[in-house]
């Protein structure tokens, strides 16, 4: 059996491993993925800091081969879906690993406790700053959006939907009861972040907010975007439909994340409202300088059309949600995507 100070010191030397591991990880998304020297900067001020505490007397008490930790494993750790779930992953585990540190130093050396407790408070202000990048990228990444309908199959629907491979959902409901709509959009924000899929409320902010959505989906007549940001919090996403060159010029100077342009073709979704048709995408690729959705009409038999306009991603209700097979029409479309994407700005 060991002693005392070997069991403390393999615990010190197997999560200061741990954490400059992750920050490195972080560190490298940091400069190649966003080319933020600042952000680099930081993590790699932190790897440098926990390598000063990092004693020899810590390494020497080192056992891999006799360590029994290194035969555990977890499904979710064998595969990483997208570069924002590497990097979240990495968040969560220096964060742990320096709670620990800051834990077990307290025996070892208080002088490293307190710094470990400053560094993990450092690092849960990165992780705040990398929000917004995150679900940007996620978004950036996912060229087929679900707008839900009702439907007394809703949740299997959405589930069916994102095992086949979707990542961005809305929950569009104008009818039911406050109540209802709550415990519906809870539910469809666990199972999105369940399959690492974004989660968008339509309109609701107060929802949005409530159910900690990635983010809410504004129409012309809804409140402002300083308002909805303010009451969403920082690193939530804010769209906004548009329906002609005025109202993508309003969402331009509000800075929306992204915007849903269309309708490309009539679509009962908007009953009234004249399709705007291709010459609407290629308007938006010469003037939108964020994200944009064609929407309207579009399904998997007339999508090449819009990706031929130069939509890079559309949002359907019906192709999905009355699809025979939520999964294969899913599978189907995402298939007509080239399969590239584009990083964070």
């Amino acid at each position: 059996m060991m002693n005392a100070n070997s069991t403390l010191y393999r615990i010190l030397d197997a999560n200061l491993d741990r954490a400059r591991e992750g920050l490195r990880v972080i560190e490298e998304w940091c400069r190649f993925g966003l080319e933020d020297s600042q952000m680099s900067a930081q993590c790699k001020q932190l790897r440098q800091e926990l390598a000063h505490w990092h004693h020899p007397p810590l390494r020497m008490a080192r056992d891999t081969p006799n360590d029994p930790g290194t035969q555990l494993t977890h499904p979710q750790e064998a595969i990483r879906t997208d570069l924002p779930t590497v990097v979240q992953a990495n968040l969560c585990r220096v964060q742990e690993a320096l709670r620990v540190l800051e834990e077990y130093s307290k025996i070892y050396d208080t002088q490293m406790a307190a710094a470990c407790k400053q560094m993990r408070y450092q690092v849960y202000t990165l992780d705040t700053q990398l929000q917004p990048r995150h679900r940007l990228q996620q978004l950036l990444d996912a060229p087929l959006y679900l707008v839900t309908s009702p439907s007394d199959q809703l949740t299997a629907v959405v589930e069916a939907a994102l095992k086949g491979g979707l990542k961005l959902v809305q929950y569009r409901e104008k009818q039911a009861d406050d109540d209802q709509r709550l415990a519906v959009a809870q539910t469809l924000c666990r199972l999105c972040h369940q399959y690492n899929a974004l989660f968008i409320v339509n309109d609701r902010i107060d929802i949005a907010v409530a159910v900690d959505a990635d983010g809410v989906h504004l129409g012309q007549q809804d409140m402002t975007m300083a308002v909805a940001r303010q009451m969403l919090g920082p690193g939530k996403l804010v769209g906004r439909s548009t329906t002609n060159p005025q109202e993508m010029e309003r969402a331009i100077q509000e800075e929306a994340d992204y915007i849903g342009v269309g309708p490309i073709y009539e679509t009962p979704t908007k009953a009234g409202k004249a399709a705007v048709g291709h010459e609407y995408i290629r308007y938006a690729n010469q003037h939108a300088p964020m994200p944009y959705y064609a929407i309207g009409g579009i399904n998997e038999s007339n999508l090449g059309e819009v990706l031929a306009a130069g939509a890079q991603r559309v949002a359907v209700v019906r192709a999905i949600m009355h699809a025979p097979s939520p999964t294969q029409a899913v599978q189907q479309m995402l298939k007509q995507f080239p399969q590239t994407s584009a990083p964070a700005p």
